[in-house]
């Protein structure tokens, strides 16, 4: 058992989204990604391509929020220790929360876009490969 600190959560945040980011751009479709198009549409005057370092710096900042608000919320529902195979589980629903909420809302709603079916289950992945590293991270107390 393992205590949850919010050190963890912000470097698990970070390695998670790295290698969230790493599998995006692997087997992703070359597109920029949603926080391009987001700043594009509400911040830039150019299209989301212009907007790829403003994008992954956007995408960063809410991977390790993210991660933050994971290792405050578990310690408040009673999982301030943990074992892995719990924390990894916690990730892995995590990671699932965060699919609805960017795929419900941030897609459908704020960025208007009605991704492919294949799209949305790679979007999916993605947030369940955030989900298993930031909970992995953070039942392994490496920091």
């Amino acid at each position: 058992m393992v205590e949850i600190t919010l050190l963890g959560g912000l470097v698990g945040g970070l390695i998670a989204t790295v290698v969230m980011t790493v599998f995006m751009m692997t087997l992703g479709d070359d597109s920029p990604p949603p926080t391009a198009l987001f700043w594009s549409k509400y911040v830039g005057s150019e299209g989301p391509e212009s907007y790829m370092l403003q994008g992954m710096i956007l995408h960063m900042f809410y991977g390790v929020g993210a991660g933050v608000v994971l290792a405050t919320v578990l310690p408040a529902i009673g999982f301030g220790d943990v074992a892995l195979v719990t924390a990894l589980g916690a990730g892995l629903a995590y990671g699932v929360v965060l699919f609805i909420g960017a795929a419900g809302f941030w897609m459908n709603v704020v960025l208007a876009l009605d991704p492919e079916p294949k799209d949305v289950g790679l979007f999916l992945f993605f947030h369940l490969v955030y989900g298993v590293i930031l909970g992995g991270i953070l039942g392994a107390g490496v920091v």
